[in-house]
């Protein structure tokens, strides 16, 4: 479980973790061609909602909020996450433009996992204790699956959860609608739409928390 850097002995994680904030954006395979059963609903909504999910992360570097990709791997299990992002943004892909509008920067940090959680089997939790987390802004797809899978281990991590509904989407309507009610009554998910989210507010008031 993520804690404060004072309760650690050892602080170095070999310089993986250079961040130090209580607040990260996390995003749930965005990286992803797109390419399944039943796509149509969530390939329209790609580009508006890879817009939004740019525009929060833009945001969210000017507050000084790290990002950090957690990811499916594809094919063989190589550990190469600049491979994933060339076979998910290929001519003819689906997702291809939203592979491009939310490819990772050199300061982002990048998860590849092997399960629809984004902790299974994954450092993750030992990066968000480095840099000190208290709070996760969760974005991506699909938000009945991976990202209402993560939320759950996010609430039993005792971590504020935000899941801005304009900022995630599922196949259908109803799975987008279902899974944010669950998120917010079950996992006390703070729901808002990502342009009614106070960045800097969130930091300091995290501050002020230690």
């Amino acid at each position: 479980m993520p804690t404060t850097n004072s309760h650690r002995q050892n602080d170095d994680l070999h310089g993986n973790a250079p961040d130090q904030c209580s607040v990260v954006l996390l995003l749930v395979d965005v990286i992803n061609d797109l390419d399944f059963p039943d796509n149509d609903n969530l390939v329209r909504e790609s580009e508006p909602l890879a817009e939004r999910i740019l525009g929060l992360k833009q945001r969210c570097r000017a507050a000084g909020i790290p990002t950090l990709y957690v990811n499916d791997n594809r094919g063989r299990w190589r550990s190469d996450f600049c491979a994933v992002v060339r076979e998910c943004s290929r001519p003819g892909a689906p997702g291809r433009t939203m592979v491009e509008r939310l490819t990772p920067a050199d300061q982002d940090y990048v998860v590849l996992k092997p399960k629809h959680s984004a902790f299974y089997a994954t450092p993750l939790d030992i990066l968000l204790e480095h840099i000190g987390v208290k709070t996760i802004i969760l974005a991506g797809v699909t938000t009945n699956a991976c990202v209402m899978i993560t939320a759950s281990d996010i609430y039993i991590r005792d971590l504020k959860l935000y899941v801005p509904q304009d900022c995630v989407a599922a196949l259908t309507d109803d799975d987008q609608r279902d899974a944010l009610e669950l998120m917010h009554k079950n996992f006390g998910a703070d729901i808002r739409p990502s342009g009614e989210l106070d960045l800097p507010a969130l930091v300091g008031r995290d501050t002020r928390l230690e």
